[in-house]
């Protein structure tokens, strides 16, 4: 029967505790509220800033009831000494807090030696309380401890999520963009992970994902484990990891420290009597208030709650393992509010167990010794920020400072005075220095402890230079990298660039670039993809703090390089081609001291270029299968290099004759020797230098490149040999080229390596000799017959067919003036003045330059007939004369019919 009574008693007290558990696991509810300061060696801290207690420390405990309070609480001190060593009785200590003296004074308790946990338990007075609690924790120490242990850690872990929760809410709801950016700096702060999906949110839902409870996870805080992981390998870790994703335990609300909550349900729910039941409280420390938080209601009747709260540890200082978030990042002190990204002990952030700590800087010796800096952490801003006085807005030290140097004499010698005073050099000057060290310092609780050493910049940048070589990666167009350095560079607040000739202003990115030596060259983007600018200058501007006007830099960019694909010389040519892109930006090529310039070349995009030298030059001394380098310059001054491999000596040909075929009955004569009309045959002979092979060719193309013609020895192939070094060769135009040719023929002869080669790419990769200028290939119109009136003063019909072949016409033989013929001319007859002689000059399209010459028969001079004496000139003019081109008239189609008074030439 007792033993069913006490299972009967089990069982109520469990269900006592199901309700407060299931019904909400957050701890929002307040609690009373109790002072607490430490003092020890004669220095007295409040709670909030002990992370630690130690044996002789002296508690001042103040229970802060109200005065209304109507239930008198007895506050219990219990001093333990780990699971399986119950306490003494002289280890309890009895407060009751409706006494006059403790409500006013408080209670001294000195931390006794060997105590390992101090735990507080505030409970209902009743007849025996202290005398049942005292029983309930010597029975099973353990319990205690592990609820001690599991509350302190509960409340750190706590404190860092309000911290981060308080600390996102400083962001202005109108910068959304600097949300993560602050969420990243106090998850590194604080070792938090918010929840990564809130940022695929839309804008105005991501504060308010964040901001919910439960949405970060806690990572190692430095000191030890968390809750979570030190339970999830206990034996009840598949209960906890179950109960935390229920709403019975409160998923969603403080899902991050729900092994605390669980753990602490279960074990104290172990630790009953019908009278109490346990409740667990965390603290909030603030100043000398503890701030108690509940997550069950207390009750005042059977079984009353006991409140446990837990106090620090009686340990030795654990240091916060402090380090800086980049080893190599460099801090300006210039900057009006200066940061140090420093990480590694979430409390530092989260509690004010860190104090008095401050930047000692560490100057060089013989330096006097500057004033430490104040700092304060800001898990906001991602570091301990740099408290400035009113002696730290300038640069550390204006002015450099006299160095001492040692005298060289003996103490004690004759004449130590006057050694002295010959000896001693005259006091030397220790230069300013711009990159120093600083070490942060502080107390944690009642303990010193230095932290990390950071790497500091204290006056602005000197001599700016571009490392980037040549500028060579800025191209219009594209974005690039580009490279400053300076004696320090973690002072620069913006940098911009200014093209040349434009008014606006780029903002340009950087970032540091550490070095394994020096300061930090600055890695700039430029948004040279985004610039309207045309390759040229750029200005560069590097606004530093604690410096009034920028410093400037001048860049050069570039447009897109030239694009060597291949370098083509043969052994002693005195030309080089090149294949590629953008040949037209190429100024000279040398090799060695031989320096050859670009030919003309038709088409500006041409994807092959030919360079010369000088044409009194000496052949150079190459010899095949020679390798060299060239040296390309560009247009705007930049080089590049290309390996040229020296292939085969090229065949040599000149062009020993020429006869055009003539033209029967011809009516135009060309002028120009040069000149070959279309429909004639050319006839000419090559001397080459080497014998000719019998798969030798012969090609001939317009210096565009658009027309080719290839003869060879095949029958019918447009060659024959007189001996093994004179061709001759014959071209027909028109068959070859179609009648739309015109312009200029050049010729070269190829000496294929491999037969059977006929395609344009096989042609080109052949040995093949200069091009040689063969003829200039004119069309001509047909001109069948001028008519003119016998009036010389009235205009003739020039009759024919293809005018548009002709740019102008003119009677006179030095072109004083002319008749322009309109551009794509269709007519078949011509208005022009009344020549004086037999013989037109022309101007051909093909041709323009010289002044060709078409002979028709003299204009008739004899009388009009009897039947017309009466006509007047001007009735003449207007009925035979058709309107003049000048006046934008085109004349008549077909020719004109002999009328009374003219003469139809042939």
């Amino acid at each position: 029967m007792v033993k069913l009574a006490r299972l009967l008693l089990l069982f109520v007290a469990l269900f006592a505790l199901l309700p407060a558990f299931a019904a909400d696991a957050r701890f929002d509810l307040t609690g009373p509220k109790i002072d607490v300061r430490v003092s020890r060696a004669g220095d007295s801290l409040p709670i909030a800033s002990v992370p630690n207690l130690q044996p002789g420390d002296r508690l001042w405990l103040h229970p802060d009831l109200p005065p209304t309070q109507s239930v008198k609480y007895l506050l219990i001190c219990v001093f333990l000494r780990g699971t399986t060593n119950p306490p003494p009785d002289n280890w309890f200590v009895r407060i009751e807090t409706w006494d006059k003296k403790v409500r006013t004074e408080g209670v001294f308790v000195t931390v006794p030696d060997e105590a390992q946990q101090v735990v507080l338990l505030m409970a209902p007075e009743t007849g025996g309380d202290f005398s049942t609690l005292k029983s309930a924790v010597r029975g099973k120490p353990g319990v205690f401890v592990r609820a001690q242990q599991d509350l302190v850690e509960a409340g750190f872990e706590q404190a860092r999520i309000e911290k981060y929760l308080a600390s996102i809410r400083r962001v202005p709801p109108s910068d959304p963009d600097s949300l993560q950016k602050h969420s990243d700096l106090l998850a590194r702060t604080l070792a938090l992970k918010p929840n990564p999906d809130c940022f695929k949110r839309p804008v105005d839902t991501q504060f308010t994902c964040l901001t919910q409870t439960g949405s970060q996870s806690l990572l190692d805080d430095g000191h030890g484990q968390t809750i979570a992981q030190a339970l999830s390998n206990g034996p009840s870790s598949d209960f906890i990891n179950q109960a935390s994703y229920t709403s019975m335990a409160g998923a969603g609300l403080y899902s991050a420290y729900v092994g605390a909550i669980v753990d602490l349900v279960r074990i104290l729910g172990n630790l009953h009597v019908a009278q109490y039941q346990y409740i667990p409280a965390i603290a909030f420390p603030q100043a000398e208030a503890l701030n108690l938080r509940l997550n069950t209601p207390p009750s005042f009747h059977n079984p009353k709650s006991v409140i446990v709260i837990g106090l620090p540890a009686v340990q030795k200082a654990v240091p916060p393992p402090l380090r800086p978030a980049d080893a190599a990042h460099v801090s300006c002190l210039l900057k009006p509010n200066v940061t140090l990204p420093i990480e590694g002990a979430p409390l530092v952030f989260s509690t004010d167990f860190a104090h008095d700590l401050v930047l000692h800087l560490n100057t060089p010796p013989g330096a006097p010794t500057e004033p430490d800096i104040p700092l304060a952490p800001d898990a906001y801003q991602g570091g301990l920020v740099l408290q400035h006085g009113p002696e730290h807005h300038k640069p550390l030290r204006d002015e450099p400072k006299p160095l001492k140097v040692p005298s060289l004499a003996q103490p004690g010698a004759p004449g130590d005075a006057a050694k002295a005073s010959a000896l001693e050099p005259p006091a030397a000057t220790l230069p300013e220095p711009i990159l120093l060290t600083g070490t942060i310092q502080g107390r944690w609780g009642f303990d010193p402890f230095i932290g990390p050493t950071v790497q500091l910049q204290q006056l602005p940048g000197q001599d700016w230079h571009i490392v980037t070589p040549d500028n060579a990666n800025l191209i219009a167009g594209h974005a690039a990298q580009l490279l400053l350095a300076s004696t320090g560079t973690a002072c620069v607040h913006t940098l911009t660039a200014r093209p040349t000739g434009s008014k606006a202003d780029l903002a340009l990115e950087f970032k540091p670039e550490p070095k394994p030596d020096g300061p930090a060259d600055l890695a700039v983007t430029l948004p040279l993809d985004k610039a309207t600018h045309t390759p040229g200058d750029l200005h560069l501007a590097i606004q530093q703090y604690g410096q009034p006007k920028a410093d400037e830099l001048s860049a050069r960019t570039f447009s897109e390089p030239a694009k060597i694909n291949a370098v083509s010389l043969h052994a002693g040519d005195k030309s080089i081609t090149l294949s590629g892109a953008g040949l037209d930006a190429i100024q000279k090529l040398k090799l060695g001291d031989l320096i050859f310039t670009p030919q003309p070349n038709a088409a500006p995009d041409a994807t092959t270029l030919r360079l010369a030298l000088p044409e009194d030059a000496p052949a150079p001394a190459t010899h095949t299968d020679e390798r060299l380098t060239a040296e390309i310059t560009l247009r705007d001054g930049r080089t590049l290099t290309q390996p040229v491999i020296v292939t085969t000596a090229r065949p040599t040909i000149t062009l020993l004759h020429k006869t055009p075929e003539p033209l029967e009955d011809p009516v135009i004569h060309l002028t120009n020797p040069d000149d070959l009309p279309l429909s004639s045959n050319l006839t000419f002979t090559l001397k080459s230098q080497s014998v000719f092979p019998r798969n030798g060719q012969i090609e001939i193309e317009t210096l565009d490149g658009t027309l080719r013609a290839v003869l060879t020895l095949a029958p019918s192939g447009g060659l024959l040999l007189q001996d093994p070094h004179t061709i001759v060769a014959t071209l027909d135009p028109d068959r070859s080229f179609g009648p739309s040719a015109f312009g200029s023929l050049h010729v070269r002869a190829i000496f294929p390596t491999t037969p059977h080669k006929s395609d344009d790419a096989a042609l080109d990769a052949e040995p093949a000799s200069d091009w040689l200028p063969l003829a200039t290939l004119v069309r001509l119109p047909t001109i069948t017959g001028l008519n003119c009136p016998a009036d010389t003063d009235a205009p003739c019909t020039l009759t024919g067919t293809n005018f548009y072949l002709i740019e102008s016409v003119s009677t006179d033989p030095a072109y004083a003036t002319s008749t322009p013929v309109p551009d794509g001319y269709t007519g078949s007859t011509l208005t022009i003045p009344h020549p004086t002689a037999s013989t037109l000059f022309l101007h051909l399209r093909d041709d323009p330059t010289p002044v060709d010459s078409a002979n028709l028969p003299a204009p008739p001079t004899a009388a009009p007939p009897a039947a017309h004496a009466h006509t007047s000139k001007a009735q003449k003019a207007s009925t035979h004369a058709p309107a003049s081109p000048s006046r934008q008239t085109e004349p008549q189609s077909g020719a004109t019919s002999p009328t009374p008074g003219t003469t139809a030439a042939p």
